[in-house]
């Protein structure tokens, strides 16, 4: 029994570097952005989580609701004695929640902009005030180093968390239980707390003043930021740290997720936004600003990113969404339905595990027809099938292989004018490239001097071979001058480094 052909091998060069990826292109759609002047440091942005999807910024002593179609102040919302802080929008985006330096938390009507409840018990300026997933509570966290979560309709304090011991600066409530409360402070450490028990259940230590924190769907993963470093950590492993990040120059100030929660974007100090794959943590785009950024959030629908700056600045950056990716999306948000064809096909793209009985089917392998000529070695026709495909790579990997087999000159010989052309005219234009110089400089002479003799019967073969001859004259030139200059650039270096 005759072994099996073995496919001709594809020869791999290393990718040259490229920032034209996929991902870099569809942060780049967020273009053209709008610049608004606001009357002092925006240090909050929060979208609504219902469409329309309007964006609440606080600035100075007043929230702003901002349209996300006309990108226009909808509403503004100015009854604060002090500076205000955190404005965020409730779930069904009805209400909204600030506090202010004086220690006071409010909620207001979006409609009316009427003050609904006035929360008070702090001592210091709140810097943290957001809705729990609990629709009628509220948690905030302030200056005077406590964390409290309040009753709304009754306007009352449920539970007081102080174990912190510096300025808690950031906050937020579990989505999938509204009993757990994670915190971060000025005193270097993340809390979570159980509202239950009302202790904290596990601290972990981020070694920097924690300005944000974020928690994974699920709960099972937290993510804080301080200083210029972005940690994540196993909250069901007891608070262990599993990646620590330092892309940024200067002090994260906040961050956010993607709509699909598969992004994390973070904005610092040093003027830039950060967009990392929560896969691998790894840095798939960077944005720069005109000013040190405070805060920053991306719409639910990921068409708008808002970023606010230390000098008042609010920008706005759009990306246009074609009919055909919303209808995609809307598509893989559908649940399956029995009967339908992606109901029966679920799990098709599932790998079996490594105790899984597979059994395998082999497939008569299916042959280019160069393979088939070269399985049966002819080799002109392999080279003349492998010409017709115009992929340089390819025809480079089908002559290195002839060249394996002592079949180049066999590929080569006996051809005439036309058969020749295809072959010469590929040599000229890929002379010259680096990746290929060496070998198809060896297949250049031998063809001259497999032809040499028969130079002059041939108008165009003629012309063909004296281009490339003089082609490999100029490369040669280059070549050696090269080599010259990085000889006078290594005695250089030996002479400057003597001194």
């Amino acid at each position: 029994m005759s072994s099996d052909y073995k496919k001709l091998g594809i020869k791999k060069y290393p990718r040259l570097q490229t920032r034209q990826t996929a991902e870099t292109r569809y942060w780049r759609k967020f273009k053209s952005p709008i610049l608004v002047k606001e009357y002092a440091a925006v240090t909050g942005i929060h979208f609504s989580p219902v469409a329309p999807f309007d964006f609440a910024v606080t600035s100075s002593a007043r929230v702003q609701i901002y349209s996300q179609t006309t990108h226009s102040v909808k509403k503004s919302i100015s009854r604060f004695k002090d500076t205000a802080y955190s404005g965020t929008i409730r779930d069904d985006g009805k209400l909204l929640v600030a506090g202010d330096a004086s220690g006071l938390v409010q909620v207001f009507d979006l409609n009316s902009r009427a003050i609904l409840r006035t929360l008070e018990g702090h001592k210091d300026g709140v810097r943290v005030a957001k809705f729990s997933s609990l629709k009628t509570q509220v948690l905030s966290a302030s200056d005077d180093k406590t964390v409290k979560l309040w009753d709304v309709p009754v306007g009352e304090n449920i539970v007081t968390f102080d174990e912190h011991e510096d300025y808690v600066r950031c906050g937020m409530v579990s989505q999938e239980n509204s009993n757990l409360v994670l915190t971060g402070s000025y005193d270097h450490t993340v809390k979570l707390w159980d509202a239950r028990a009302k202790v904290c259940v596990a601290t972990m230590n981020h070694g920097f003043p924690v300005e944000s924190v974020l928690m994974f769907p699920g709960g099972g993963l937290v993510a804080s930021a301080g200083g210029a470093h972005l940690k994540i950590w196993d909250i069901l492993g007891g608070g262990r740290l599993i990646q620590s990040l330092s892309n940024h120059q200067k002090t994260i100030t906040s961050m956010c997720f993607d709509g699909s929660y598969s992004r994390i974007l973070t904005a610092s100090l040093d003027q830039h936004v950060k967009i990392y794959n929560v896969q691998d943590y790894k840095i798939t785009h960077s944005v720069k600003y005109p000013a040190p950024i405070l805060s920053i959030g991306l719409s639910p629908d990921d068409t708008h990113l808002v970023v606010g700056m230390t000098s008042g600045l609010l920008s706005i950056r759009q990306r246009v969404v074609k009919t055909q990716e919303l209808v995609n999306a809307q598509r893989q948000t559908e649940e399956l339905r029995g009967g339908t064809y992606k109901y029966f096909i679920r799990g098709s793209k599932n790998l079996p595990g490594s105790d899984d009985l597979k059994i395998e089917s082999r497939r008569k392998k299916r042959l280019r027809s160069y393979d088939k000529y070269l399985k049966t070695f002819q080799y002109g026709s392999a080279l003349d099938a492998v010409l017709a495909t115009n992929q340089p790579v390819l025809i480079i990997s089908l002559l290195e292989e002839l060249i394996h087999r002592d079949g180049l000159k066999i590929a080569l010989g006996g051809r005439d004018e036309d058969s020749l052309e295809p072959t010469v005219r590929f040599l000229m234009k890929n002379l010259t490239n680096p990746r290929y110089s060496s070998l198809l400089i060896d297949i250049s002479n031998l063809i001259l001097d497999m032809y040499g003799s028969v130079i002059g019967q041939s108008i165009i073969i003629d012309e063909l071979l004296s281009s490339m001859k003089q082609k490999m004259r100029d490369e040669l030139n280059v070549q050696e001058k090269i080599t010259e200059v990085l000889g006078f650039l290594d005695t250089l270096f030996s002479s400057s480094l003597k001194i």
